[in-house]
């Protein structure tokens, strides 16, 4: 596991709890603890890919950016699945790099959330209105507001999706119908922390990649409103790890965050953070 730089760790926290949080930059750092090669000069370049393919798809849309969410989601598709290529594959699921904005830009494939990071990042460059769709499972991209939303599915290449299309893909993940709060926008830290997870179960399958599941963890961690448990499931990850010290002090704050309302729960995971320490001798 490569140390990360403090200043990498306070930036990515600096712009999750800014008014609006940078998701390129945010997406580029997450990039940046899995990747000891991805310097600042990396950092500044994905940016600029991102500006380069937001002119191309302005001069695409030319007098027509008023023309309404289908034409913004085909432009879109003409562009980034068509002419570039940026798709999704089966197999990326089972690589780290398929999570990862720098990589996703190089290599043109990835993750239906990442695909649907730069379809966002390139979109809004352009000024076309777009926002993420966290369906269960399969995210996508929404064009327009909700009356007139059409959404495409950038892991198809930019497809564009009709509504059985849309209810197919939730009932092939979830067995479940699609309700129309699926529908609504994510924001940027929203699709941050589906990224952080997606990494975590991608690492949770790997036991050897502890290192892996820690930095996500920690992510995590730095977001505003981050849930308690995630001091635990970092606990665990450095008990598994060997510091047994570290991992009972983090128990003992997930012990003091649940004191209020689960005492007894409390008080087991102290005596938890107790056979930690004890593992020192």
């Amino acid at each position: 596991m490569h140390p990360q730089s403090p200043e990498r760790r306070r930036l990515f926290a600096d712009q999750a709890r800014s008014a609006r949080p940078d998701l390129a930059l945010l997406c580029l750092l997450i990039g940046a603890e899995a990747d000891p090669d991805l310097d600042d000069a990396g950092l500044r370049a994905a940016p600029r890919i991102l500006d380069r393919l937001a002119g191309q798809l302005a001069e695409l849309l030319t007098d027509d950016r008023t023309g309404g969410p289908r034409s913004w989601a085909l432009a879109l598709a003409e562009l980034l699945g068509a002419r570039y290529g940026f798709k999704g594959r089966p197999g990326e699921y089972q690589h780290l790099r398929s999570a990862l904005l720098h990589e996703v830009l190089r290599r043109r494939r990835g993750l239906p959330i990442l695909l649907s990071v730069v379809w966002i990042e390139v979109a809004r460059r352009a000024g076309v209105p777009v926002h993420g769709v966290a369906l269960p499972g399969h995210f996508v991209v929404g064009f327009g507001a909700r009356e007139e939303q059409v959404l495409a599915d950038p892991f198809a290449g930019g497809r564009v999706l009709s509504a059985m299309d849309a209810e197919l893909l939730v009932a092939g993940a979830t067995g479940a119908p699609l309700v129309p709060s699926m529908l609504s926008p994510a924001g940027p830290l929203d699709i941050v922390l589906r990224v952080l997870n997606n990494i975590r179960a991608w690492a949770a399958a790997r036991p050897e990649r502890s290192d892996v599941a820690l930095w996500a963890v920690e992510l995590s961690l730095l977001l505003p409103a981050h849930s308690d448990r995630l001091h635990y499931d970092r606990a665990q990850l450095l008990v598994r790890r060997g510091d047994f010290l570290a991992g009972a002090l983090e128990i003992e704050t997930y012990a003091d965050a649940l004191a209020a309302t689960d005492e007894a729960a409390a008080v087991r995971l102290r005596q938890e953070a107790h056979g930690a320490r004890a593992m020192l001798n």
